[in-house]
């Protein structure tokens, strides 16, 4: 249940979605869907549940995965689980060979697995794992993944669905620079190559969210009451992207964000810095 606030029924329309689309859609194909044992990975491996899928859950938590595939199995979707960290260079190997190795091919890509975070480079300057295990995890995993099996996408007419973020459409803003670098840096690596890929006749779906509720986002305690899409409507999203062949889904208010970036990029250049100070000033005071 989406369970929205006013103030979040009014940010989040409602997209169209319609489950006998998704289902001609998807029947008899498969499907891998990275970041799978929660969240809107979780939410979109059981919007399948109806549909004759089948699909490759990737995920590090078995257990969760274990249990959704009983669940999910209660339809008519059939379920593999691969437990894998894809930061892991053998890993990813393994989840590579099986892909390379299914009897019917792949079908669709949903690329949501990830990692976030929050912190201040203050805060960093003896962190630098931080910013190489989110590029490895945002960024060259999915390129590896890509890489590897556009060919077989290329066979079945795939289809790439990508799980970004708005912010790689703003203005980059402090405290985020490990998550927005990586996040964008796969956002404009897709976007470069849609062109070929449709050339290979390879769909692609770009996917801008906004705040998501997921446990990703729980260490932030700022972000607990703030308003967050529903991840069961971003699993809907997802599913209307794959049969309307959509290429981008954005908030619908975005586009003024966007304009706000480019009109007001000077002047909040001169008064971000100031109200940090001013916020790291009144830490110290207390």
């Amino acid at each position: 249940m989406r369970n929205y606030t006013r103030l979040e029924k009014i940010l989040y329309i409602s997209s169209p979605f319609n489950p006998k689309k998704l289902k001609n859609e998807l029947d008899g194909k498969t499907v891998l869907i990275t970041g799978a044992s929660s969240g809107i990975g979780r939410e979109f491996a059981y919007l399948l549940a109806g549909t004759t899928a089948h699909l490759i859950l990737v995920a590090r938590r078995e257990g969760d995965m274990r249990i959704m595939k009983e669940e999910i199995e209660k339809g008519s979707a059939s379920v593999m689980v691969f437990p894998a960290d894809l930061r892991n260079e053998k890993e990813l190997a393994k989840l590579l060979e099986l892909l390379h190795g299914l009897p019917d091919g792949l079908d669709v890509i949903v690329s949501n697995a990830g990692i976030s975070i929050n912190r201040p480079i203050e805060k960093s300057l003896d962190r630098y794992h931080d910013f190489t295990r989110t590029m490895a995890l945002n960024y060259f995993a999915p390129v590896q993944l890509m890489l590897s099996l556009i060919p077989l996408l290329e066979k079945k007419n795939g289809h790439i669905v990508n799980i970004s973020t708005i912010n790689a459409l703003l203005l980059p803003v402090p405290h985020w620079a490990a998550y927005q670098a990586s996040k964008t840096a796969f956002d404009t690596w897709l976007r470069s190559a849609e062109p070929e890929l449709k050339n290979r006749n390879i769909s692609t779906t770009s996917i801008y969210l906004p705040l998501v509720r997921t446990p990703m986002i729980e260490p932030t305690t700022a972000y607990r009451k703030a308003p967050a899409m529903s991840p069961v409507h971003v699993a809907e999203i997802i599913g209307e992207a794959l049969y309307s062949k959509r290429k981008v889904y954005k908030p619908w208010w975005l586009i003024f964000g966007q304009l706000a970036s480019v009109v007001f990029r000077a002047p909040l250049s001169f008064i971000l810095p100031r109200l940090l100070k001013k916020k790291e000033g009144g830490r110290a005071d207390v």
